[in-house]
């Protein structure tokens, strides 16, 4: 059997049943048919073939979520290109670098404004010839209809070594530049088939994509695999539009990140804060969903869930379209009690992890069995084991060869076992996996006590007076929270982050709270594309500020 990705694509022409895709063009929902993906695919390998490219050749994009961003892909994959996805909201200046140290043939961008920026940042890389998508005003620019030919052909799928690289996925790295992930057509190919393996999707299920094509999360679990099933993708217009794509297209499954979901919440807490007596029916339906789910009801409980959902659940989920059956939510960590409160109303929240790495899915929680303040159990295929340290390792065909022109970085991740280090703390119970936090990122104060930043982070997250949170206090005699909030009284801030610590440690508890009202962001360099925070990078912003923070307390006691 032909190993080849884009076989996925050749497969869907011959098959029966709707159209792949849905995107919104000229101002309306329009289907897209797997012929027609294949006619514009087939147009660029004629273009990719007149450049010369050949086998082995690296093909960037930074393109938002659509059609052409599938149809590139599926081109480049059956000529033996590789694939370097990179982010379109990433800065142009890591784009550059992500382009020229993979040492692109090419690079397609969406519009003029991507393609400016990278022209003055020319100097500085070598950067391949850049094709725009949609230029508005043609400056210089190679457009996509100047690029392509008017017809393709036929669209051509040859056959590789399955272990021939398909792409290379730069990880949002949180401290220097990031590292380039090698993966292979076995490796994607045998995680989509661990991915199918679980029975969850289905082919008559509506994907929703919403989360961005670069991240391999949404690649392999809201592209390959609805692709291999014959299920549909509806392309969402961007966050902007979350909303209105949701009740318009009405999802069946939809693959997102736990901010979704925490935002969606805190709208329903919103409109039930007027209505008591609507709070407590909600209430007792989240109770009453998750004692049956769990097992745990009675018969009267199930009879009074029916009630209950068809009441008070059916309005709420109206607001995501009304047939969303399945949220699979990885890429950060889930708050159980906002996983509790869906899976009560009647929505498989269905948490999961995984890596790029890997993919990049390692393991999922599965329907009927779900707990979900775990990641679930490995899927089929992929062995799991702690190392002394409490590290979770991981070995599959799924798992990369290693990092593009990284032999150090491939040392440190892959063992001669070909084991995966993930560098996550993990506790495995039969077979199900908890993440305990990062190896890297525990920090160590000053009299050897330990704190999981993170697990801290998160606890006081709950209250919704912090909006971003980050602790300090490596090598340091305490702790010191750093936080992103429009309150300016340190004494309540203190009182208030200690109150949601009250079940930790006292050692864990914050002396002092530095507050900033400006939001970390992609924008000034502070979060990754994937909106993970970069933390020497923060440290660094507001030094100043730590250290007198440090010096006035230690003067104070």
């Amino acid at each position: 059997m032909n190993a080849n990705l884009a076989h996925l694509l050749l497969r869907a022409q011959d098959a029966p049943g709707r159209a792949p895709y849905r995107h919104w063009a000229a101002g309306r929902w329009a289907d897209v048919t797997a012929r027609e993906v294949a006619a514009r695919a087939a147009q660029w390998q004629a273009a990719f073939r007149r450049e010369g490219f050949a086998p082995g050749d690296r093909i960037a994009l930074a393109l938002r979520n659509g059609v052409q961003w599938v149809a590139i892909d599926q081109a480049a994959l059956g000529l033996g290109l590789v694939v370097v996805p990179l982010y379109v909201d990433d800065n142009p200046d890591s784009i550059a670098w992500c382009a020229a140290h993979a040492e692109a043939r090419l690079l397609v961008v969406d519009g003029n404004r991507m393609a400016a920026s990278l022209r003055r940042l020319g100097s500085q890389y070598a950067l391949p010839p850049v094709v725009v998508l949609r230029a508005d005003e043609v400056e210089g620019w190679t457009t996509a209809e100047q690029f392509l030919p008017a017809a393709g052909g036929e669209f051509e799928v040859l056959d590789v070594d399955p272990d021939a690289l398909a792409t290379i996925c730069f990880t949002s790295g949180t401290a220097g530049r990031p590292k380039g992930v090698m993966l292979s057509h076995r490796n994607i190919g045998a995680n989509v088939e661990m991915c199918r393996a679980t029975g969850m999707a289905r082919p008559d299920d509506r994907f929703l994509s919403v989360l961005p094509l670069s991240h391999m999360f949404e690649r392999t679990g809201g592209y390959y695999l609805p692709l291999s099933i014959g299920a549909q993708v509806a392309f969402a217009r961007g966050v902007a539009h979350l909303p209105d794509d949701l009740v318009s297209q009405s999802p069946t499954v939809m693959f997102a990140v736990p901010r979704i979901f925490e935002k969606f919440a805190e709208r329903i807490a919103q409109s039930l804060s007027a209505t008591p007596r609507r709070r407590r029916l909600v209430e007792a339906c989240v109770a009453t969903g998750w004692r049956v789910e769990r097992g745990h009801g009675t018969l009267a409980d199930r009879l009074a869930l029916r009630a209950l959902r068809r009441l008070v659940a059916k309005p709420i989920f109206a607001r995501l379209g009304g047939r969303l059956r399945i949220a699979v939510v990885g890429g950060a960590a889930l708050d159980p009690a906002i996983a509790r409160t869906f899976i009560g109303l009647g929505l498989a929240m269905l948490q999961g992890y995984g890596m790029t790495e890997a993919s990049p899915v390692i393991s999922v929680n599965r329907l009927g069995d779900n707990v979900p303040d775990s990641v679930g159990r490995p899927l089929d295929g992929i062995e799991v084991r702690l190392a002394g340290n409490g590290e979770l390792l991981v070995r599959g065909a799924n798992v990369m060869p290693g990092y593009w022109r990284d032999e150090e970085a491939t040392r440190d991740a892959l063992d001669a076992e070909g084991w995966l280090h993930t560098g996550d703390i993990a506790e495995i119970r039969d077979r199900r996996i908890w993440i305990r936090g990062r190896a890297k990122d525990i920090l160590v104060l000053s009299n050897g006590e330990k704190l999981p930043p993170q697990d801290v982070e998160f606890a006081i997250l709950h209250d919704p007076v912090f909006e971003q949170a980050m602790l300090i206090g490596e090598g340091r005699p305490y702790a010191v929270l750093l936080a992103v909030t429009q309150e300016s009284d340190e004494r309540a801030l203190v009182r208030r982050a200690n109150e949601k610590l009250k079940d930790f440690p006292r050692w864990m508890r914050v002396r002092r709270v530095i507050a900033t009202r400006e939001p970390w962001s992609v924008d000034n360099g502070l979060l990754t594309p994937t909106l993970k925070l970069k933390r020497p990078l923060v440290q660094a912003r507001y030094s100043e500020r730590i250290e007198a923070a440090y010096a006035s307390h230690a003067v104070e006691g």
